[in-house]
């Protein structure tokens, strides 16, 4: 998903890939945290009549008055994206045969109570047949990957990584009408606002001609195409790679590949710079220096004693932080401006790892080499949300407890492992769970 893109394209492919650090699964720009819902924007706007819904014989009442509510949604919305600028033919095509979509509501509302490590996430992003057909990928495409990377200055291998994750490699790109997907958003309403002006930004791209309704297919947040951009996403970034006039990011690999990489640069690659190293930290290093907002030129990080994992020189990365994605027991990375840039694309840091991995990986390059602590298991929703009570009742304010993994978490944890004297990674497991409940 790019700028955390498509909500469904990593709950697809790896169902709790998301609460590995808190994404909407896979896309490009991603819908804001659940608040408080504003008044309807729709409210003042008075509502078209609406045909009434007639329920199918022994349709339960509940849902008859439901589908009656999303009519009536729909033509309040419709009214107001006339007076936005949208056409009666488009309006028409978008909406006279849009269908409430429940499986959209169940994949929205549902938190799975237990996460995955990150190492069993990277287990199935870097599969060997991955890693293959993203080979034979590059090869076969070769001409019209290397075109995108050059016109961006994003490397070949890094759009075609994304390719692989976001849809196996155009394989799948999700089959629910993106209208419909943002319609019943919309209506649900725990993101309204946010809905809504995708569900626009859908409308203006059919209205521009790049896409039909029925070709316009995504995951069930509205992320759309062979990398998953949401429709904000798609007018600010999208790419006409193949000169064609149109912007087609589900049938033309010339305009996925270039769209992918103009997302990239925009969101701050650097052409001049590796997206970071695997390194290994010196003995008595404070792990309390490995946050992203603690970012310095790698040649300070050497001086440090910091060192590439294989022994060789750091490369020349400005503003490098540390990521130490299983605490102080798991490999250490060095990531610079390239790996955020990632992050802006998908908001997860196992995303982004796979991202970069797996790029390195389709040009025979290294995987991780430091082994990771299998032996860990992930704390689910329930005890990180306990772990946070527990945090806030010893005076360490991780905020409201939500079971997510936030920055504001990891500072109260490593806060508290340094007045325990522990390495202070920020890294919460069952063994300080156990020692803040304790006496």
């Amino acid at each position: 998903m790019a700028s955390s893109i498509g909500a469904g394209r990593l709950s697809r492919h790896y169902p709790a890939a998301a609460l590995v650090a808190a994404a909407l699964a896979g896309c490009a720009a991603a819908p804001p945290a659940a608040t408080t819902a504003p008044a309807p924007a729709h409210a003042a706007v008075p509502a078209p009549t609406s045909p009434p819904v007639v329920a199918p014989a022994g349709a339960d009442e509940a849902a008859a008055a439901r589908q009656q509510a999303f009519a009536d949604w729909v033509a309040a919305f419709r009214a107001s994206a006339r007076a936005a600028g949208i056409d009666e033919p488009t309006l028409a095509a978008a909406f006279d045969g849009v269908q409430y979509r429940p499986r959209v509501i169940e994949r929205d509302r549902s938190q799975p109570e237990f996460t995955r490590t990150v190492w069993d996430y990277l287990d199935g992003a870097l599969s060997p047949r991955r890693v293959a057909q993203g080979r034979s990928q590059l090869a076969q495409h070769r001409t019209v990957v290397e075109a995108a990377a050059a016109r961006h200055g994003v490397p070949a291998a890094t759009l075609v990584a994304i390719w692989g994750l976001e849809s196996g490699y155009g394989a799948d790109a999700g089959d629910i009408p993106t209208i419909d997907a943002l319609a019943t958003l919309g209506f649900e309403g725990r993101r309204e606002a946010w809905a809504r002006g995708e569900l626009l930004a859908a409308l203006r791209i059919l209205q521009r001609g790049e896409i039909d309704r029925p070709r316009m297919l995504g995951s069930w947040a509205g992320a759309m195409g062979q990398t998953q951009f949401l429709p904000t996403t798609f007018l600010a970034h999208a790419e006409d790679g193949d000169g064609d006039g149109r912007r087609d990011i589900w049938g033309s690999l010339p305009d996925v590949l270039a769209s992918t990489a103009n997302f990239l640069a925009h969101a701050g690659w650097r052409a001049d710079e590796p997206w970071g190293i695997e390194v290994r930290l010196p003995a008595g290093f404070d792990h309390g220096r490995a946050d992203d907002r603690l970012r310095q030129p790698s040649e300070r990080w050497a001086a440090e004693g910091v060192q590439a994992v294989d022994g060789a020189p750091l490369p020349v990365i400005g503003e490098a932080s540390l990521l130490l994605p299983a605490g102080a027991r798991g490999p250490a990375f060095l990531v610079g401006s390239n790996f955020r840039a990632v992050l802006r694309y998908n908001n997860s840091t196992s995303y982004a790892l796979a991202v970069v991995l797996l790029a390195q990986r389709l040009q025979d390059g290294p995987g991780v080499q430091a082994p990771w602590p299998r032996e860990l298991a992930a704390l689910s929703r329930s005890q990180l949300q306990a772990l946070q009570t527990a945090l806030n009742a010893r005076g360490f304010d991780s905020g409201e407890p939500d079971g997510r993994l936030g920055p504001a978490t990891r500072d109260a944890v490593r806060r508290y492992q340094r007045s325990q004297g522990l390495p202070a990674d920020g890294y919460p497991d069952l063994d300080l769970l156990r020692r803040l409940q304790g006496p």
